[in-house]
């Protein structure tokens, strides 16, 4: 694709004696297909940021995609090697022991594709700030479809213990709060009350002290 974008740049730039050459090639027909479908590739290029995935220079795959596309290869033989151990013993729908077996590999492999997420979000080894290359979601859609939806599989959330307390803190608040409201209120009325029983206890003399 890059060799097709720079020989496609080098015939509009060519020297006047060829120029006339390279107009005729690009222009030869009503269609315009060299033109078209370069067109079509820089767009396809593009579209599918496939320059996120190499290093500055596009001279090869960067590190990071090379060591995700590395354990991405190995959750997929991980997959395959536990379904087959247990297609004879097991039923279609069990897959435990690809669960527990794959999950560290999984897991690294998740994490992995998180960080490049945030690096890429910040301009990381390409230089090109924006979404990954079409070939790493794509790779990252597929690990994790087979892991959730045809495996079954969990995957433990970091943030799970943050949000089991504050959603328990959120869920007791109204009970404390009408808890606290119940013993004001009953404190209240026991502070009214109380004159009301000295009143009736002084009467209760006075009628004693009349009737004596």
């Amino acid at each position: 694709m890059e060799m097709a974008e720079k020989s496609f740049s080098r015939m509009g730039q060519n020297s006047s004696e060829s120029h006339n050459c390279a107009k005729s090639i690009l222009t030869s027909d009503r269609l315009q297909i060299v033109v078209t479908l370069a067109e079509f590739f820089n767009e396809t290029w593009e579209a599918a940021n496939c320059a996120n995935c190499l290093k500055n220079n596009s001279e090869g795959l960067s590190n990071s995609t090379e060591e995700f596309l590395d354990l991405f290869n190995k959750s997929l033989t991980c997959f395959e090697h536990n379904l087959q151990g247990q297609t004879v013993y097991l039923s279609p729908n069990n897959y435990t022991e690809v669960c527990k077996n794959c999950n560290e590999t999984y897991t690294k492999l998740n994490d992995l594709y998180n960080n490049l997420q945030r690096m890429n979000r910040q301009g990381g080894e390409s230089g090109h700030s924006a979404h990954l290359c079409i070939d790493v979601e794509d790779a990252m859609n597929i690990t994790r479809k087979l892991w959730s939806r045809t495996f079954n599989c969990s995957f433990p959330c970091s943030d799970t213990v943050p949000v089991i307390a504050v959603s328990s803190f959120i869920l007791f608040l109204p009970i404390v709060f009408y808890l606290s409201s119940f013993l004001h209120s009953k404190q209240k009325k026991r502070i009214l009350i109380l004159p009301k029983r000295i009143q009736s206890n002084a009467s209760l003399v006075n009628i004693q002290e009349k009737y004596s």
